[in-house]
């Protein structure tokens, strides 16, 4: 697993492998300090090669946090192994839907 992460307002967070139960200790704070620090955070999934329970709630966290400081965080490029998560559970809640190209998912902040 790996992270990287573009600078700017608008910053990506770009995380590569799992985002699952044995990453979610290492991410969490990773995650959380991309949403403090950018007005605008940005998380792109489109490499993530595994992704469980534990990695979609490490995201309504991130949200959780984003409405907190009043901002929007927007995920972007959900993999394959991120869209069938979000399809097994029925994630359907306010702020997260697919965009109009099917790898894209966004999370707005209420």
């Amino acid at each position: 697993m790996s992270i990287g992460e573009s600078q700017g307002p608008a910053a990506a967070l770009a995380v590569e492998g799992e985002l699952t139960i044995y990453r979610a200790a290492e991410l969490k704070d990773v995650l959380l300090d991309a949403v403090r620090q950018h007005a605008a955070p940005v998380f792109d999934l489109s490499a993530v090669t595994e992704f469980d329970s534990a990695g979609l709630q490490l995201l309504l966290v991130a949200r959780q946090e984003a409405a907190r400081l009043g901002k929007t965080l927007r995920v972007q490029g959900a993999s394959a192994a991120v869209r069938d998560v979000f399809a097994l559970l029925g994630v359907a809640f306010a702020g997260i839907r697919e965009t109009s190209e099917a790898s894209n998912v966004e999370g707005r902040a209420a």
